[in-house]
């Protein structure tokens, strides 16, 4: 998830002159909200929570080193980095020695400059292939040829949704897939249960296993003073895992409707019968499509290559290029705009469509910036380390794979709180990463566990827009779909909590 906004519900009409008023529903707030709201409960704490620092080696905190400190700058110095904050913590350099951070000198990538310009390319990447037609064309032309093998098809499907959230945290692009997925199932035999989670499960749950997503483990690992690649291995064996068991469960449900239609949890409507035979038609495949749809993959299989440390896999044979937010920035630019003109949209379409996606995904980019800045004022006021000695003290004497379930938990309220997990990300992991460090594990798998929570609650929860809204244009009522999710919620939760506590056994 890459944003977090209010449910995607109709609002109610205005009310008419003589009929008594409307009930003003309340809605719970975006993730902006949220983050401007704990940015200014922040700055209001460090007036009151003790200053302290820890010496440190490597960029790590010392355990046992940690002092109380005198912070002379007095309230409106304060307040000036209250309002600073969002700059400072997109575009501001840290001096080590003190902890200040201060706004960068041009041409520094320092703050979150990097992972800002990141987003929006990835935005501009995705937007330009979704306006080829490629993607949607070829969903379509796989349905069709394995029409005949419907349990394969939904498995398929699945999985390639699950591809889309694992790599590049596919999340509101699944709002387009409705359209062609519904008639496509309802055609099979299936229900709208079954079109719904097909895509959002998918794609949830890729993300809730998230390898390489530049949202959730990009921005992760970056605030965690880590490479994306750190921690792939248990990643990937946690993305086939879970994506298999999505997969057997939805299909357990959809062989169970197929079979006997009144079990279904979405009860027919009108539009089901019209919907069904569209999926019939012929799709074909033009060679730009095709060579757009090899690009795509290329970009991203790419990225892949670029952010692994292949030598710390003891893998000679592969170059560790070590490329990082800047490089990955200027790759899925090109790449877009190769996709554009490949895929036939000119100069012109090309560059509009550039500009939409940044556009797009600009919200994404500033919840990132915003979450960087409450970690600045925790930074200038020297209170971050004495929350870091405060959960130090917690969870001290906890064995590792204890330790790694505890990160879960303290994860599951902030993920529900700040539904976009790229803020979510760079708001927790500056404070809890530090602590795998006392505890003896790799900070790879706390960033593992930042992420997991984040997509285990963004699979239902009503804050976020992608649920709400394919809910909405899948027409399924939010209590059917809880329903349905009920038991794989609770399959999910005890396979993350195994995987945590494995990794750090193995760590």
């Amino acid at each position: 998830m890459k944003l977090g906004s209010t449910p995607m519900t109709p609002e109610p009409a205005a009310d008419t002159p003589g009929s008594p008023p409307r009930k003003r529903r309340l809605s719970f707030p975006s993730a902006f909200t949220v983050l401007i709201a704990v940015t200014v409960l922040v700055w209001a704490l460090t007036f009151v929570l003790p200053a302290g620092r820890y010496e440190t080696k490597d960029g790590s905190p010392v355990p046992g080193t940690y002092r109380s400190v005198e912070v002379t700058t007095g309230f409106w110095e304060r307040l000036k980095d209250l309002f600073l904050a969002p700059v400072n913590g997109l575009y501001g350099v840290t001096d080590t020695s003190t902890g200040i951070t201060t706004p960068g000198a041009a041409g520094t990538f320092a703050g979150a400059a990097g992972v800002f310009l990141f987003i929006l390319a990835v935005g501009a990447f995705i937007t330009v292939t979704m306006r080829t037609g490629a993607l949607t064309a070829g969903v379509a032309r796989l349905a069709r040829r394995l029409r005949h093998h419907r349990a394969v098809l939904l498995v398929v499907l699945l999985t390639g949704f699950s591809l889309g959230g694992t790599t590049y945290g596919m999340a509101e692009e699944t709002l387009g897939f409705y359209g062609l997925m519904i008639p496509l199932m309802l055609g099979l035999g299936y229900d709208r249960m079954v079109a719904a989670t097909v895509i959002m499960v998918g794609a949830g749950v890729g993300t809730l296993a998230s390898t390489v997503n530049p949202f959730a483990t990009g921005v992760a690992s970056d605030s965690a003073g880590i490479g994306t690649g750190d921690g792939i291995l248990l990643r990937l064996v946690m993305w086939a895992c879970l994506t298999a068991l999505a997969a057997a469960y939805v299909l357990r449900y959809a062989r169970r409707v197929a079979t006997d239609p009144s079990r279904s949890l979405t009860p027919p409507i009108e539009d089901d019968v019209r919907l069904g035979p569209e999926s019939d038609g012929q799709v074909k495949l033009t060679g730009r499509q095709l060579a757009v749809l090899g690009m795509f993959a290329a970009t991203f299989l790419f990225m892949i290559f670029a952010v692994v440390p292949w030598s710390d896999l003891h893998i000679t044979f592969l170059p560790t290029l070590g490329w990082y937010f800047p490089e990955l920035a200027a790759l899925f630019i090109v790449a877009a705009i190769l996709v554009g003109l490949i895929g036939g949209l000119r100069e012109k379409g090309t560059s509009e469509a550039v500009t939409a996606g940044a556009g797009d995904f600009i919200g994404a980019a500033m919840i990132v910036m915003l979450a960087r800045g409450v970690t600045v004022i925790m930074n200038n006021a020297s209170v971050t380390d004495t929350v870091l000695n405060t959960l130090h003290g917690a969870v001290s004497g906890t064995s590792s794979g204890v330790f790694a379930v505890l990160m879960f938990g303290v994860n599951l309220p902030l993920a529900f709180l700040i539904p976009s997990s790229s803020g979510h990300a760079a708001l927790a992991m500056p404070v809890l990463a530090p602590l795998a460090d006392f505890a003896g594990v790799s900070r790879a798998l706390v960033v593992t566990a930042c992420q997991s929570a984040s997509g285990w609650v963004n699979l239902v929860t009503p804050t976020s827009a992608v649920v709400m809204g394919g809910l909405a244009l899948a027409k399924i009522r939010y209590d059917h779909y809880v329903r349905f999710m009920a038991p794989l919620m609770g399959m999910l939760l005890v396979a993350v909590v195994g995987f945590l506590a494995l990794g750090a056994v193995l760590n």
